[in-house]
């Protein structure tokens, strides 16, 4: 699993799908969000938890038809799941080079762009702390529905289609954990229910993708 999720690392990074799209977006994403609102901590300060957490889960969703599409390509899918290493392990290689690749750079540059959103200092550990735990649920689900569509042409509308009401659940909860945090309240609850949704996504994802892998690549 190591050795795959270096190679899916080195891949993604080759072909553009790596760390600067995703922060490229995000990056702009926020700037646009400041500059299209108004720049005045009135009008951004109550946004930015939301606008924060969308624009981080827009930018996980640019690479997701990338995850299977280049080992679609040139065949390595099909050894791949015939290899002795389980399907179930594939996808969870997928999903984690996904977040290495995507989750954790936003992660990491997400308190570094929330002063253009006048967050309050205060949320910034929490606003850490959510992406932590709810990305790698972005990245599993992505790699869900990344196997629906594998073997679809312009597939990538149907993708989103696909995955946009299964991130709901995280965005809502995420983005309440860094309002609360911000408003002084006690966001304990909504990252517990965001790290809930994720220990389900992991848990339960790997053998759902496995199988849609296996129909689509019959």
């Amino acid at each position: 699993m190591i050795a795959l999720v270096a190679r899916d690392l080195r891949l993604a990074i080759r072909a553009g799908g790596g760390f600067g799209l995703g922060l490229g977006f995000f990056l702009i994403f926020v700037t646009l969000t400041a500059l299209g609102v108004g720049p005045t901590e009135a009008v951004l300060a109550p946004l930015a938890p939301g606008a924060l957490w969308l624009g981080a889960l827009l930018a996980c969703l640019l690479s997701l038809d990338r995850i299977f599409a280049l080992d679609r390509e040139d065949g390595s899918l099909d050894a791949l799941l015939t290899a002795p290493l389980p399907p179930e392990a594939v996808a969870v290689s997928k999903a984690l080079a996904h977040w290495i690749t995507t989750g954790l750079p936003l992660t990491v540059a997400a308190p570094v762009l929330a002063p253009l959103l006048f967050l309050p200092p205060s949320a910034l550990p929490w606003l850490i702390a959510a992406l932590a735990v709810g990305t790698p649920a972005l990245s599993a689900i992505g790699t869900f529905g990344a196997a629906l569509t594998v073997g679809l042409r312009r597939g990538s509308l149907l993708l989103s289609l696909i995955v946009l009401p299964m991130y709901v659940p995280t965005l809502v909860f995420g983005a309440d954990c860094v309002r609360r945090a911000a408003q002084g309240l006690d966001p304990t609850l909504p990252l517990v229910l965001t790290a809930a949704l994720t220990l389900g996504a992991i848990a339960l994802l790997p053998f759902a993708t496995a199988a849609a892998l296996r129909v689509n690549l019959r």
